[in-house]
């Protein structure tokens, strides 16, 4: 996988500040820290099989049946998962998440473009927000998109491993034998270590999936959080709000720098900073703060992916690249 910056470079994850993950900047919350010492409780028990308790969470989050929703450990697995059904090509956005072309041709498969005619057998892959731009598409465009799929005989994957941050984009209720939505609860928790995703389709689907699943995916500690999420949706709902928030001022102390934020709905901002920025990058680097170049993404290096982070973090890599800027 190509991923941002890489915090186990040295001995101390913790010495960087990371605005190549696009994650909860406060670190898990307190409710997640107690679930996850709720896991260890249980961890001397295989998890259980049908992955009960956390369907039922998971199903409460979503706003879908617990027939129609499957855990798994990680969007990256849902996303794998998915692309496993079918043998025809993959077709995405010529911009986006390049973990959908890796999986592809993990699993043999083709690729192409969304504006690409489908044909049977193939998988429309679309990230909604997408990575990296933060841009997303409507409902409506989106299940036109689908229905489209549908009557050449292709499906449509949804990943939605952003839209905590956007839920009225959300098409989990959508979904169906032909649409299937991922998920991921990374981002919104800022918990990448647990593994905890999702995909959601209709019941038979899911339950032809639960069978290509490698048995107690979900460790005891995902089972606990998964359990809990429906106690915890108006937390979340506010953290997306002041991520909503933090995202405007970031991007307005970032346009006075003279670099131009792409409009997002997600929790990072695509930034044209109008010159090459990996030499930038790496002074970055060296003076302890991680930023996403958008090369794997088949950006020019002009572009920078940022995560946003606490008014405080925000400030300082402002500041940092005003005198990078300036040199």
């Amino acid at each position: 996988m190509t991923h941002g910056g890489n915090v186990w470079q040295g001995d101390r994850p913790e010495a960087w500040l990371d605005f190549s993950a696009n994650l909860r900047p406060e670190g898990l919350p307190e409710w997640v820290k107690r679930a996850l010492l709720a896991g260890v409780e249980r961890a001397r028990y295989y998890p259980d099989p049908d992955m009960k308790r956390a369907r039922a969470g998971l199903a409460a989050y979503a706003g879908v049946e617990p027939e129609r929703i499957l855990p798994t450990p990680g969007g990256a697995a849902a996303i794998d998962l998915a692309l496993g059904l079918d043998a025809g090509r993959v077709l995405t956005d010529k911009v986006t998440f390049s973990e959908y072309t890796l999986r592809a041709r993990a699993h043999g498969r083709s690729l192409g473009f969304l504006s690409d005619a489908p044909k049977s057998g193939d998988t429309l892959a679309i990230c909604n927000p997408n990575n990296p731009t933060g841009a997303a598409r409507s409902r409506e465009e989106v299940l036109l998109l689908a229905k489209r799929a549908e009557s050449a005989g292709a499906r449509t994957l949804v990943d939605e491993a952003f839209i905590d941050f956007c839920p009225e984009y959300s098409l989990r209720k959508s979904a169906s034998d032909s649409l299937l939505v991922a998920g991921s609860l990374t981002k919104i928790l800022g918990a990448p270590g647990v593994r905890l995703g999702y995909l959601c389709a209709s019941g038979d689907l899911i339950s032809r999936m639960e069978k290509m699943l490698v048995p107690w995916s979900l460790s005891s500690g995902a089972v606990e959080i998964a359990a809990c999420l429906p106690e915890h949706l108006l937390e979340m709902r506010k953290d997306a709000e002041q991520n909503a928030l933090r995202r405007e001022r970031f991007a307005e102390a970032l346009t006075l720098l003279g670099a131009k934020p792409l409009p997002s709905k997600a929790n990072f901002l695509l930034c044209d900073f109008g010159r090459d920025m990996q030499e930038i990058a790496e002074t970055l680097k060296a003076r302890g703060i991680l930023v996403r170049s958008c090369a794997s993404f088949g950006l020019a290096g002009r572009f920078l992916r940022l995560a946003v982070k606490t008014d405080e973090e925000n400030l300082i890599l402002i500041e940092e690249l005003k005198k990078c800027l300036r040199s």
